[in-house]
């Protein structure tokens, strides 16, 4: 694992209104910040996620700052269409980085996205249109597939990270794995099933995405 020479001093997470329709979420970060994260749930999930929120916090004690934010408004949310509408979410996650590139505190550092589930699909969808400016993205658990044609166009580092006993998942991973042109790998948590249950597994996916990032994203915006 890819440790700073010294703990991070974490910073509370505070509430912030993402983009112009002002989506609720949650900005850490920890001082010194060595590179952003934004985090795209999957589908029925938001901001509050435990299991982003546990990610988001590993993420931060190794200097990593990350956004979680809902990516719908909440009337939205309730046209299930919505929740599926992968360039719809796409073009929030959008939203958020040019959000993110208008603060102070981290608008310069490199920008990598999280995505889990069909959020993964909106986040190489958003990393193909962030060309130069995503460099790279981490998939938990994630639906790569439905992407589509925007797969083989994602520049940025992409790591997949599917539970070994999430054999159809898995399965849509290495056949999206094989559509794409990047810095790509695929690491498979033993045991473990879609939504990393099992005890250890979510630890797991915190530390590889923690090193891809840290390893993807080491210089600064100019």
């Amino acid at each position: 694992m890819i440790r700073s020479a010294r703990a991070p001093a974490f910073v509370a997470a505070h509430a912030v209104r993402v983009s112009s329709l002002r989506l609720d979420g949650v900005l850490r970060v920890p001082e010194p910040a060595r590179c952003m994260v934004a985090f795209a749930h999957g589908s029925g999930s938001s901001r509050l996620s435990p299991r982003n929120n546990a990610v988001a916090e590993a993420f931060g004690r190794a200097g990593i700052a990350t956004l979680l934010f809902d990516l719908l408004t909440e009337q939205e949310a309730a046209d299930r269409h919505n929740v599926f509408d992968i360039d719809l979410l796409a073009s929030r996650l959008g939203e958020a980085i040019a959000w993110l590139d208008g603060r102070d505190d981290v608008g310069q550092l490199p920008l990598g996205l999280f995505g889990a589930s069909t959020g993964a699909a909106a986040a190489l969808v958003a990393a193909s249109e962030e060309a130069g400016r995503v460099g790279a993205v981490v998939s938990r658990g994630g639906r790569p597939d439905l992407a589509g044609a925007a797969l083989s166009r994602v520049d940025a580092a992409t790591l997949l990270i599917v539970g070994g006993n999430d054999a159809e998942v898995l399965a849509l991973n290495r056949q999206a794995l094989a559509r794409m042109h990047c810095v790509r790998a695929l690491k498979i948590i033993p045991g473990a099933t879609h939504l990393f249950e099992e005890p250890g597994a979510l630890e797991q996916v915190a530390e590889l995405g923690a090193d891809w990032f840290l390893e993807q994203l080491r210089s600064p915006r100019t």
